[in-house]
């Protein structure tokens, strides 16, 4: 009896962990097909409209925290109510156009790449809760050193809050699923904008990310914004294998 036991926990343990992952990555890969179902739908903006605000923070941030380390500056990000932003950053002149493309191609990249950290980070409990409470701290953080629109220092430090709570309150299990949950969205997020990906216009007057990298780099603004799609799919399901795969 006694070394039936011991035989049989290691089974246990061994698959009982592969059958909740199937089950989570069933159950993820069905928000993300609901999300960009929702997205083409009358109303589904207001559901996810929490999400569209905290992937427009990943954008903006990418924009300017690449222009940190290139050496420049980010001086300061706006949100808007309606889900647009804007981050002003600067660029070292020496670094040329490279540098130029790379902080452009940083914002549309800047969620698929928070999203698949998020995503990696759910391989164990205590990375999740880590990971919850660094992006909470971090919202707030932004805040107070670069969110300068009204709505955005209102919105940012909100989301900032309810992540901390779901860090600091939440179960385990709601830690771990809510952290893939947030990965996902980030990643999906790039197809809610398609059409900017594929558009050399940000409004009267601004050119979109693709379009300054096209302006950069010559190759047109629609081939960098195909890129830009791909790289985001391949970024999301690579994230999801890795974090699912068996250790």
């Amino acid at each position: 009896m006694t070394n039936f036991g011991k035989n049989f926990e290691p089974l246990l343990t061994r698959e009982a962990p592969k059958t909740v992952d199937r089950m989570g990555l069933f159950w993820l890969l069905a928000a993300a097909i609901a999300t960009i179902v929702l997205w083409q739908v009358p109303g589904g903006n207001y559901i996810l409209y929490p999400f569209t605000i905290l992937a427009t923070w990943f954008h903006e941030m990418g924009h300017g925290l690449m222009a940190l380390l290139l050496g420049g500056q980010f001086q300061q990000l706006q949100i808007f109510s309606n889900g647009s932003g804007v981050a002003f950053h600067s660029v070292p002149l020496y670094l040329g156009s490279i540098g130029r493309a790379l902080v452009a191609a940083a914002g549309p990249m800047g969620p698929p790449i928070a999203g698949a950290g998020l995503i990696l980070a759910s391989r164990s409990f205590k990375a999740a809760h880590l990971s919850l409470t660094i992006l909470g701290g971090f919202l707030l953080i932004s805040t107070l050193i670069w969110v300068r629109s009204p709505f955005g220092i209102v919105a940012i430090p909100l989301l900032g809050l309810i992540i901390l709570g779901v860090a600091l309150k939440a179960p385990r299990w709601m830690q771990g699923f809510g952290i893939q949950f947030l990965g996902v969205q980030a990643c999906v997020s790039t197809y809610h904008q398609l059409d900017y990906l594929f558009s050399a216009s940000a409004g009267p007057g601004l050119l979109s990310d693709t379009a300054q990298i096209q302006q950069q780099l010559l190759l047109p603004y629609w081939f960098w914004g195909g890129l830009m799609a791909i790289a985001s799919l391949v970024i999301l399901v690579q994230s999801l294998r890795l974090a699912y795969r068996s250790k």
